[in-house]
């Protein structure tokens, strides 16, 4: 039986008075307009910054490395791939959900050269036409959209035949020690990184798609080993 002094958390709310009804409403008012705060202004910056490093920039460089004409790129973030964009790449259209990441992205590549098109907030129901696309555009994405499998089938909708999707994402380790940790910490990555998983295997996730490997490279970055196992792709849409 609950002593006094915890009987009133056994209480349902429902059964409490007015006044500590009306608490717990603004109580819970105020925590989920926290988390829109966190998620929506705070979280964006965040990986802005992580995703920002200079050793991330020599991996980015190398995933844009034969892109061409017209690219669309999921998971655009506040625009940290659009210096590496080719000469040959002439449009991109950037599918991203967070407008705080756009107007990031826009104050950093005002003068680019290549022109930049916000297609859409979903990368599973995309904006483009069949075949409207010649070459694809993912950089730390399938660990956090809702539906994986979904968005690699929108990305083979627009690609034309032949058209290649270039992929650099970090996801479950091949060492058990290590693939054990992500799996604990993974519950608090997607909560606190706003749904990012760790456990997530791309490699799979994109031949599962249907798409052709046509290069890849899997290896450790630098970093903690629960983040940092990034798999490096080239794939082509049959």
């Amino acid at each position: 039986m609950l002593g006094r002094r915890w009987a009133q958390y056994a209480t349902p709310v429902w059964k409490r008075s007015p006044t500590r009804r009306v608490r717990v409403t603004i109580r819970i008012r105020a925590s989920v307009a926290a988390m829109g705060l966190y998620r929506d202004h705070v979280v964006p910056r965040l990986v802005d910054v992580a995703c920002g490093t200079g050793g991330l920039a020599r991996w980015r460089q190398r995933v844009c490395d034969g892109l061409e004409g017209r690219v669309v790129e999921i998971g655009f973030g506040a625009g940290r791939n659009v210096p590496f964009y080719p000469e040959d790449v002439t449009t991109v259209y950037a599918v991203e959900p967070s407008m705080t990441s756009m107007k990031m992205a826009y104050k950093r590549n005002a003068t680019s050269r290549v022109r930049i098109e916000h297609v859409g907030l979903d990368g599973g129901a995309l904006q483009l036409g069949d075949a409207s696309c010649d070459a694809a555009l993912m950089t730390f994405t399938l660990c956090t959209v809702p539906d994986p499998h979904q968005v690699l089938a929108e990305i083979r909708r627009v690609l034309i035949p032949g058209g290649h999707l270039h992929f650099l994402e970090h996801g479950i380790a091949p060492e058990p020690s290590i693939a054990r940790w992500q799996v604990r910490l993974d519950p608090w990555e997607r909560r606190f990184a706003d749904g990012c998983h760790l456990t997530r295997d791309a490699l799979g996730l994109v031949t599962e798609a249907g798409f052709l490997i046509e290069s890849v490279e899997q290896r450790y970055a630098r970093g903690p080993k629960p983040w940092s196992y990034f798999t490096l792709g080239v794939a082509t849409k049959p």
